[in-house]
């Protein structure tokens, strides 16, 4: 089977994809919202943020200072694209999968216990 046009190595890994999900549910999230819907660390968090930004698919938006520093989070036009991209790819394989089982294997008999009298 070979991986549909979409697919996205970046945005796969569970941690990247739930990130970008919640994003694209929103213009923008503060980074402790995020952080806490997705019960992560604040350095697993800001790694993964890194990670993205790097790749163009968030921006970060930081202010004020101190104890009062505020970081907010927003996919960019490049990140929904990619996560709309991902997201299609993976119904692609999830509905390929329901086919190609649909075509290939005998319908499962039910399971009868007893003696069969």
């Amino acid at each position: 089977m070979s991986i549909p046009a979409g697919f996205d190595e970046l945005i796969h890994p569970a941690t990247r994809l739930s990130v970008v999900a919640l994003l694209a549910a929103t213009e923008w999230a503060d980074f402790a919202f995020v952080r806490d819907s997705l019960s992560l660390s604040d350095s697993a968090l800001s790694k993964q943020l890194h990670t993205l930004e790097e790749a163009g698919y968030l921006e970060l938006h930081k202010e004020g200072g101190g104890r009062k520093r505020r970081t907010r989070v927003r996919l960019t036009d490049r990140g929904r694209t990619a996560f709309d991209g991902h997201v299609a790819a993976l119904r692609a394989i999830v509905e390929g999968a329901g086919s190609t089982a649909a075509t290939e294997t005998p319908a499962r008999q039910p399971h009868h216990s007893g003696t069969g009298r």
